[in-house]
């Protein structure tokens, strides 16, 4: 009997896995419960969206007009404290006409750090651009030189001073953590334990100790009149405190490479210090990359803890500045929000770096 040809019914199409419909039911409304805990976050979060832009945008008070941040209090922002303190809030104590200066100083900091960020600048005259920014920097800053007048230590202040502990400090706990991470896994019992009691030292107290000895008690075992300026003990101590927490997570790097790397490099005959320079060090370092930005936005914002030692730096600044005028001191919110503003352009900048 012949044949009768019986096609087969069509199947469905396929269903979609990917877009932005199919993340929204895999990840929010996959089941009941999750669709009813999606939609209450969902409302929660358009309803303190909607009281974030009533208080600080439709009834807010731009103008640095005293009177009318009293009469908005409990309904609207008064974004007014910013135009009249940000001055002094991002330049601290310095002299007014002189602020020109820690303006370019900063400018000077931050381009070694923007060079320092590209490919094309990863040659030995980048150290070069590293010694001209810091040299411009404290020249600006400090004066005495080439007919700039001179400013003491203690009226530095706000953003420059962040900047200038937050880098230089970064600057010199990199080398020294790496130094420290190497003698610490070396075959040499006492500069074993000698960066074994420094790592285990300095990470059994808290910054806020460190800088109490390095800012109060360092100048006890020094002779009078030689004990070095506050800002210089800060560095160091900020300095020391990173450079361990760094050394541990170096440490933790070089246990990932593999033992046979190491006697490769030796089987070629490279010295310990080439092989660690060309084969061990950038394996290590590359693995570690996260934790090493993570270290490094630690560290800056531990530097708001230099208050404490009268350096009024970003957040010092801020009190100093709404603390003795008590027109604008209500305000404080307003005046914490744009210092958070200031961290978080800075933290995820440094974040987006680490994974780039």
């Amino acid at each position: 009997m012949a044949q009768v040809f019986q096609p087969i019914a069509a199947r469905p199409a396929p269903v979609y896995t990917t877009g932005v419909l199919v993340r929204l039911r895999t990840n929010f409304f996959s089941s009941a419960p999750n669709a009813i805990i999606s939609v209450f976050l969902l409302a929660l979060t358009m309803w303190l969206l909607f009281k974030a832009v009533d208080w600080g945008v439709l009834h807010a008070v731009f103008a640095a007009d005293a009177d009318r941040c009293q009469a908005a209090r409990g309904t609207g922002a008064c974004w007014g404290v910013i135009n009249e303190k940000a001055r002094f809030i991002l330049l601290g104590r310095y002299p007014q006409e002189e602020q020109w200066r820690p303006v370019l100083a900063s400018f000077a900091l931050m381009a070694p750090v923007f060079a320092s960020c590209s490919r094309r600048f990863w040659r030995p005259s980048l150290a070069l651009i590293w010694i001209a920014g810091l040299a411009v920097f404290f020249v600006l800053m400090g004066g005495g030189v080439a007919g700039l007048g001179k400013v003491p230590t203690d009226l530095w202040g706000g953003l420059p001073l962040t900047l200038m502990l937050s880098v230089l400090s970064m600057v010199l706990a990199f080398p020294l953590s790496v130094l420290v991470a190497l003698g610490r896994r070396s075959s040499l019992p006492a500069i074993r334990s000698i960066c074994l009691a420094y790592i285990e030292l300095i990470r059994g107290v808290p910054l806020i100790s460190v800088l109490f000895m390095a800012s109060f008690m360092f100048p006890l075992f020094m002779p009078v009149g030689k004990t070095p300026d506050v800002l210089v003990r800060v560095v160091i101590g900020i300095t020391l405190f990173a450079a361990a927490y760094m050394a541990e997570i170096i440490r933790g790097g070089l246990q990932t490479v593999g033992r046979g790397q190491v006697e490769a490099s030796a089987s070629m005959g490279l010295t310990y210090w080439q092989a660690q320079r060309k084969i061990i060090l950038p394996q290590a370092l590359g693995a570690v990359v996260p934790s090493v930005v993570n270290n490094f936005i630690s560290l800056f914002k531990d530097t708001s803890l230099v208050t404490i030692v009268s350096l009024y730096e970003l957040t010092g600044a801020l009190s100093l500045a709404l603390g003795s005028d008590p027109n604008w001191r209500p305000f404080k919110i307003e005046a914490y929000l744009f210092i958070a503003a200031i961290y978080f352009a800075f933290c995820y900048a440094m974040s987006r770096y680490s994974l780039r």
